[in-house]
């Protein structure tokens, strides 16, 4: 009979608990969503070739400008061209996963949560 009494109050304190961590996890899928919203905003830059390309990125990775300094055009070696893009978007992203990984720790309190970012 005592351990019945006993499951019923852990019971009864279990849905308490389980109702204040339901609203916890509300409340942060809600900052979460904000923090993605103001990522999507934030305009990333990344850099290459001493500032002869730079490219602009939203916090969302997606691709805004590439900006494309003429003296560093050589039609004899387009090669280098294509690598200086491709460095600076690679900066561009990397920094916009240290803003994002920024963001969502604050948030997480560091917890590494798989898929957030």
């Amino acid at each position: 009979m005592g351990k019945t009494k006993r499951r019923a109050v852990r019971g009864a304190g279990g849905k308490m608990n389980q109702k204040n961590m339901m609203k916890q996890i509300q409340q942060m899928q809600a900052e979460m969503e904000n923090a993605q919203a103001a990522l999507e905003e934030q305009e990333i830059t990344g850099t290459a070739g001493g500032g002869a390309v730079t490219v602009v990125a939203a916090g969302n990775k997606m691709l805004k400008r590439v900006t494309i300094d003429p003296d560093v055009i050589d039609e004899d070696d387009v090669e280098m061209l294509e690598d200086l893009i491709v460095a600076a978007v690679n900066d561009a992203m990397t920094k916009a996963d240290e803003a994002t990984a920024g963001a969502m720790g604050q948030l997480t309190g560091g917890i590494n949560i798989p898929g957030l970012i």
